[in-house]
């Protein structure tokens, strides 16, 4: 099992997700500093990391970012990632100062509609080769 280095932080995403993927592919595209390593969450790997942070693997359903043994979900996660990609992204760490509660709200809004929305694959999705070193498995 390749794993994660300590200077990467892991996303577990929704691997079927359609919005997940592109969300995935756009991460790679502006992670010029290569920051992040990615696992679906209906990999082994995903269940074994999100139990040992504490995470109930059987209620993941959203974004999730692991830094060391520190977890984000939903709209933090995302906020966290934002902050540490290429370009203009880290401004919308701002966001942070808006109440979780609310942040989260338009997060789930979002995450409700997602296949509706953007649509669902029947398998997880099959990184390129030159791709492959950013999924841990």
């Amino acid at each position: 099992m390749k794993e994660q280095q300590k200077n990467q932080y892991l996303i577990l995403f929704d691997g079927v997700c359609n919005l997940c993927n592109s969300s995935v592919n756009f991460i790679i595209k502006h992670d010029k500093k290569n920051k992040f390593v990615f696992a679906p969450l209906q990999s082994d790997i995903a269940k074994i990391k999100a139990e040992g942070i504490g995470f109930d693997y059987s209620k993941m359903n959203s974004i999730i970012l692991i830094i060391g043994g520190k977890a984000y979900s939903k709209s933090t996660a995302v906020l966290f990632i934002s902050k540490n990609l290429s370009g203009l992204y880290p401004l919308f760490f701002c966001f942070i100062i808006i109440p979780r509660i609310i942040r989260d709200m338009i997060y789930d809004y979002i995450a409700k509609n997602r296949y509706k929305w953007f649509g669902k694959k029947e398998v997880c999705m099959i990184p390129t080769q030159e791709l492959k070193s950013k999924f841990i498995s």
